[in-house]
C-alpha cells in the first residue's frame, strides 16, 4: 500500500471536508453568482493556508523552498483549472440537485488517469483502471434518469461534465507541482503549492470581479461568516488533497475521491432534505466496493 495507506487516509479527509465546502458554497450561490461563490473559496480559504504553512514551518524546522519556473508553471496552470471548474460546477448545481452535480463532476477520476497518462506518463495499472470502471458505474447510476422523472436540461450536464474535465486538470497540474518542490516535507510541499494556488486564484477572480462585478465584491464581505466556514473547509480538503497528490498518483487519488459522492448524499439528505432512491444507493455502493479496491490494492 502506497506511503502504508496515509494517501488514502489524506483522501478520505480531504472528500470529507470537500462535500461540506461544496454544500456551503451551493447555499451561497443565490446571493453571490457562481463565480462569487467560488471567490469565496479561494479568498477566504488563503489565510488559513498561510497559518497551515506558518504551522507546518515550525513543526518541520525546514526553511520555505523557492519555487522553480517549472513549479509555478504547473501551479498556476491548476489554480486556472480550478477556478473555470468551480465556477461551472457552482453555475451547474443552480439547476440540477446538489448530489447529481457532484456526480456529474465525479467523472473527473476516468479523465484524470487518461491525462496523467499524457502530461506526467503515469501508466494506471488494471487493478486502477477495473476501480474507475466500477466507480464511474456508480457515479452513472447515480446521475441517471429514473422512471417518472423529467428530462433533465442539457446545459447542467454539459457544464458538470466540462467542470469534471477542468477538475482533472487541476489535479494534473497540483499533482505535478507538489511533486517538484524542492523540499524533503511533504508537508512544507502541500502547504507551499496550497498557499500559492490560493494567492492566484484570489488575484485572478477579484481583479475579475473589480472589473465586470464591484457590487459582487461587497457582497462577498456581507456573507462573510458563512464564507470563513466554506474559506477553511476548501483549504482543509485542498490542504490533504496536496497531501495525498505527494504520495501516489494522480488517478489513485481522484478514483477514491469518488467517496464524495456517498458523503454528498448524506449532507444533501441533512441538508436539502434530498432522499436517495434505490438506484443511487445501488451507485453508491458500487463506489464504495470501487474505493476497498483502491485502499486493499
Amino acid at each position: 500500500m502506497y506511503a502504508s495507506g496515509l494517501w488514502a487516509v489524506f483522501t478520505l479527509i480531504a472528500a470529507a471536508a470537500q462535500t461540506l465546502r461544496n454544500a456551503m458554497q451551493r447555499e451561497l450561490i443565490g446571493a453571490l453568482g457562481a463565480v462569487g461563490a467560488a471567490q469565496v473559496r479561494f479568498l477566504f480559504g488563503l489565510p488559513f493556508a498561510v497559518l497551515f504553512l506558518a504551522g507546518a514551518r515550525l513543526w518541520t524546522g525546514i526553511t520555505l523552498p523557492a519555487l522553480s519556473p517549472s513549479t509555478f508553471a504547473w501551479t498556476a496552470f491548476g489554480a486556472m483549472a480550478q477556478i473555470v471548474a468551480t465556477a461551472l460546477m457552482l453555475a451547474a448545481m443552480r439547476r440540477r440537485s446538489f448530489v447529481v452535480v457532484v456526480a456529474f463532476t465525479k467523472t473527473e477520476a476516468a479523465q484524470v488517469a487518461l491525462f496523467a497518462l499524457i502530461f506526467l506518463g503515469e501508466t494506471p495499472t488494471a487493478k486502477l483502471i477495473g476501480a474507475i470502471v466500477l466507480a464511474t458505474t456508480g457515479v452513472f447510476l447515480m446521475s441517471a434518469r429514473g422512471a417518472g422523472e423529467a428530462s433533465p436540461s442539457w446545459r447542467p450536464v454539459a457544464m458538470g461534465l466540462v467542470s469534471a474535465a477542468f477538475f482533472a486538470l487541476a489535479a494534473i497540474g497540483f499533482r505535478a507541482a507538489v511533486t517538484t518542490v524542492a523540499t524533503s516535507s511533504i508537508v512544507i510541499a502541500a502547504s507551499t503549492i496550497l498557499t500559492v494556488g490560493l494567492a492566484i486564484q484570489t488575484v485572478v477572480l477579484m481583479v475579475y470581479l473589480a472589473l465586470f462585478d464591484r457590487a459582487r465584491v461587497a457582497a462577498i464581505f456581507a456573507v462573510w461568516r458563512a464564507s470563513l466556514f466554506a474559506g477553511f473547509m476548501g483549504a482543509l480538503a485542498s490542504q490533504f488533497w496536496f497531501l495525498a497528490f505527494a504520495l501516489t498518483d494522480a488517478a489513485r487519488v481522484r478514483t477514491l475521491a469518488l467517496v464524495e459522492v456517498p458523503f454528498a448524499q448524506v449532507a444533501s439528505l441533512r441538508l436539502f432534505r434530498e432522499a436517495p432512491t434505490r438506484r443511487e444507493w445501488l451507485g453508491m455502493a458500487l463506489i464504495v466496493a470501487a474505493a476497498a479496491v483502491l485502499i486493499n490494492g
